[in-house]
């Protein structure tokens, strides 16, 4: 069971964990033990409401496939409970990450400070290229 918020938990039956063998260099521990972790879950088959449901399948993330599976991939660590908890904690925090707000911008006004000094360092530029005019001597 993934507890994601105090109303919403993914029972384990919907979360499909294989264990494969891990990538890249290890020794004999890689080519013999199944330690990396492969995490499938169906966004359409589950339980989830149906806001999160939206949310997710709107995500623009190479983790979720055109059909609406997310696929999760664990093996930094070397035994296979800590890559469990690893692709589970993943999990999770790409289901949050999906139906938290964007904070709302407020539009803001520059202050009467800004704007002077703005104007000053206008004033400033342009006094300096006004010097470097050349002047005509008649």
């Amino acid at each position: 069971m993934l507890q994601i918020s105090k109303n919403v938990i993914i029972p384990e039956s919907e979360i499909e964990m294989n264990a494969i063998r891990s990538q890249g260099a290890g020794g004999q521990n890689v080519n013999k033990v199944s330690t990396a972790i492969h995490l499938r879950f169906d966004i359409h088959a589950s339980s989830l409401p149906n806001y999160y449901k939206e949310k997710l399948l709107n995500l623009n993330d190479k983790r979720i496939t055109q059909d609406g599976v997310i696929v999760i991939k664990a093996q930094e660590h070397r035994t296979q409970d800590k890559n469990r908890e690893e692709a589970l904690k993943r999990l999770k925090a790409l289901i949050k990450s999906a139906v938290v707000l964007p904070k709302k911008r407020k539009p803001t006004k520059p202050t009467r400070s800004s704007q002077k000094k703005r104007l000053e360092q206008k004033n400033k530029h342009s006094q300096v290229k006004s010097n470097r005019k050349q002047t005509t001597d008649e």
